[in-house]
């Protein structure tokens, strides 16, 4: 073969590659050997520009009616549920943005967390039901502004930690617990992972807390707290079982140096 063909087949070759990295630029598939999306939201650019649209909408809507302070116009545009709305599309939006920035291979539209189990978005209709109902029929039970100044506190740091506990893992966080050791999986332990064992599952814990406490939420606080405590504490449980087949001594004794940071958890 001739030096010019060497030549042509090279740069053929390279064209390839960067042909195939600008197709493949905005794709939302993730790698063959990880969970695949569920299939309920279409798995497309399309899907996960519209869906960042609308949640970046709601956010923008959600925040201006929080700073504003609410508007009387209308009896249930307040603060607190201003703030919901923040943060419930912030939080959503974030899953995806953080997956596709430091866990491109993961990413999919089901990072939006969306497609996230019928029991999750009954509990916040419920909620949101709490607190419509108690705001129409009972407005003083929501008048405690420093209740909800505690839940924007624990939003915030929720928030926070999570998406730090995420960006931190990058390539080993999985929304999805991995029950097969993958090739380049390590166990992390520094950075936020120093402080809390789980900081995904920590975070995730406050923040949702911390919005009921935004609404003023006895019932679902209530609710939430106990839901949620038995699902981590059984995910938990879990999920270090398979890390220490993965690991051994090695996260035996990280488990024995740091805590999940949740009552009564691990």
């Amino acid at each position: 073969m001739s030096s010019s063909d060497s030549s042509s087949d090279g740069f053929d070759q390279r064209l390839r590659q960067r042909t195939f990295q600008r197709t493949n630029g905005l794709e939302t598939v993730p790698l063959v050997d990880i969970p695949q999306p569920h299939g309920t939201i279409p798995n497309s650019p399309l899907a996960a520009s519209t869906i960042s649209f609308l949640l970046g909408s709601t956010f923008a809507i959600g925040l201006f009616t929080f700073i504003s302070g609410g508007f009387d116009r209308f009896w249930w545009s307040t603060y607190q549920l201003g703030f919901f709305a923040a943060a419930w599309a912030a939080f959503h939006w974030g899953e995806f943005a953080v997956t596709a920035g430091w866990n491109r291979e993961k990413c999919s539209v089901d990072s939006f967390l969306l497609d996230n189990g019928a029991m999750y978005h009954i509990a916040n209709g419920i909620a949101l039901s709490e607190y419509l109902l108690t705001l129409y029929f009972l407005p003083s039970a929501k008048s405690y502004p420093y209740v909800s100044l505690v839940g924007v506190f624990m939003v915030v740091l929720g928030q926070a930690v999570r998406s730090a506990a995420m960006i931190h893992a990058s390539t080993n966080f999985s929304h999805s617990v991995a029950f097969r050791k993958l090739q380049g999986h390590r166990l992390v332990t520094d950075g936020i992972y120093a402080w809390f064992r789980h900081p995904s599952y920590a975070g995730f814990f406050y923040w949702a807390l911390g919005t009921q406490l935004v609404l003023q939420n006895t019932v679902t606080f209530i609710v939430f707290l106990v839901l949620l405590w038995r699902f981590f504490a059984r995910r938990v449980e879990a999920e270090e079982k398979a890390l220490v087949q993965f690991f051994g001594d090695q996260y035996v004794e990280y488990r024995k140096r740091v805590g999940t940071m949740m009552p009564l958890v691990g």
